[in-house]
């Protein structure tokens, strides 16, 4: 069971997601939070495995509430959920720690899929954040790539195919499969790369990986 904390000072827009939730068996709504403030308070109180965030609430913003939920609760993983999509907001939730980014615009059905990719531990953007995240990187300097492919120097070289999978954006479980490894296994591979990277999170991870051209298709 995915236990899911909901903040949004809209009522209505809580009670929504909540029915959409509500569709799948192995999703649970064990709290609810009309501001950041409360929301960072009800995830030390439940320890949910997910924190799904709004962008704009009052006394304090999502941006905020997700770097404290990521200080003090860090095994909880935070998904922004919102009708904004500026650059500003995506990188800043991803600076902070934001395992997803996703559009209340979006498929009901994208909102189930992400909670779940995000509660395995991977990282899930919407499809138009997703496009922005991309552009951003493709349009990055040279230097960019050289410093990343500097920063994986570090890796071994199992690492560094573990870390091009990430970037694919496959689950721990997926690795796995495609590398004939434990679960387990694959699970210590992804926080030695974190700690080695220096990085907070999968999304920070895959963006490195990206820029260094480890990125490895899933298909192949």
């Amino acid at each position: 069971m995915i236990k899911v904390l909901l903040a949004d000072d809209e009522l209505m827009v809580r009670a929504g997601v909540r029915a959409i939730l509500g569709t799948d068996d192995a999703i649970e709504v064990v709290a609810e939070a009309s501001d950041g403030l409360e929301a960072v308070e009800l995830v030390r109180r439940h320890r949910p495995d997910v924190a799904v965030l709004d962008i704009r609430m009052p006394r304090m913003d999502g941006l905020e509430a997700a770097a404290e939920i990521r200080r003090q609760v860090p095994e909880t993983a935070v998904v922004m959920l919102t009708t904004f999509s500026e650059d500003a907001y995506i990188a800043r939730a991803l600076g902070d720690g934001a395992s997803g980014f996703l559009l209340k615009s979006g498929d009901p059905r994208e909102l189930i899929a992400g909670l779940k990719a995000v509660a395995e531990g991977a990282a899930y953007l919407s499809p138009r954040v997703a496009q922005r995240v991309i552009a951003e990187l493709s349009g990055g300097s040279m230097a960019r790539a050289v410093a990343a492919k500097e920063q994986v120097d570090v890796l071994s070289p199992r690492e560094r195919e573990v870390l091009g999978l990430v970037g694919a954006g496959m689950s721990n479980a997926e690795i796995a499969q495609r590398l004939f490894l434990v679960e387990g296994t694959v699970k210590a591979y992804v926080s030695a790369i974190l700690l080695r990277l220096a990085v907070k999170n999968r999304v920070q991870a895959a963006i490195v990986a990206y820029e260094a051209g480890l990125v490895t298709s899933p298909e192949k």
